[in-house]
Parts: structure tokens; sequence; C-alpha cells
């Protein structure tokens, strides 16, 4: 037997003893679009996944398109989400994933797959996946930092 949390159901606030497809119909329904969006994001947060499962969920990329960008075969990366990367590979992963961040906070999440596949003045006309799989981590992350750096707009 499961013990279930009913302090949200016994306010009367919602029903969680529903199938998660029927409570996200019900919250669908009932709630502000912008809201949803939040509670996803904020809900992402506190249940967080592995920077790589985040990378292909958020970019909505293939194992092999996110093995591209580490320049690995898609069987690599397949043991890199069974089991981490490398200890030699955690500064690329984690150069990768502070760009995720980046986009997950300022982007909505719908629009990232395109902003990351985008070619951009801003990255030398290339695209985020193409100076990743280029091997550059860690300037990419900077660069990516810096367009979201609101200190360089004036008031």
């Amino acid at each position: 037997m499961v013990a279930v949390d009913t302090r949200l159901r016994d306010n009367g606030a919602m029903d969680i003893s529903l199938a998660p497809e029927d409570l996200a119909r019900e919250l669908v329904d009932s709630a502000d679009a912008d809201w949803l969006r939040d509670l996803v994001d904020a809900l992402d947060r506190e249940v967080r996944v592995g920077p790589l499962v985040r990378l292909t969920s958020l970019w909505d990329l293939s194992n092999a398109a996110a093995a591209r960008i580490f320049g690995i075969s898609r069987q690599a990366f397949a043991k890199w989400l069974a089991s981490g990367p490398p200890a030699d590979r955690a500064d690329d992963v984690a150069a990768v994933d502070n760009v995720t961040t980046l986009l997950d906070r300022y982007v909505k999440r719908e629009r990232i797959p395109a902003v990351v596949r985008r070619q951009a003045p801003a990255y030398s006309d290339r695209s985020i996946i193409a100076m990743l799989e280029d091997g550059g981590y860690r300037e990419t992350a900077d660069l990516v930092r810096s367009t979201f750096d609101l200190r360089r707009v004036q008031p």
C-alpha cells in the first residue's frame, strides 16, 4: 500500500487521487496557460532529472543528436545516461547544463528547440548546437550567458 499525502485533497484544492493525466486535464481546463507553464517549471526544478535527460528533453534531441554534441557514439551516450559521464567529461556536461539552465530560465520551454538550432549573429552566424558540436563547451556557455546578461542593457 502506498501512503498518500492528502493535505491538498482534504483542503478541497484538488483531488490528487486522480491519475496524473486526468489531473493534468483538470488543471488545463481550469487554469491560465502562463500559470501552468510556471507550475511545470517549478515541478521540473523540484523533481529535477539529470543534466543529460534535461538536455534531450528541453532541446528536443534524440540520443544520437545529443551524442554528436559531445563527440561520442549513440551507444556511449546511452551509457552516460545510465551511469553518468566519465569524470574527464564532467566539465563539458556541466557547461552544456549551464546553457540548458539559462535557456530554461529566459526562454519559453516550447521555444528552446528552435533557439538552439537557429543561427544567430551573436554566435558568428552559427547555432548553439553547432558551436557545441565543435567542442566549444565553455565558450558557448559564456556566449549564451552574455546573451542573457541584463546588466549590459541601458535603463
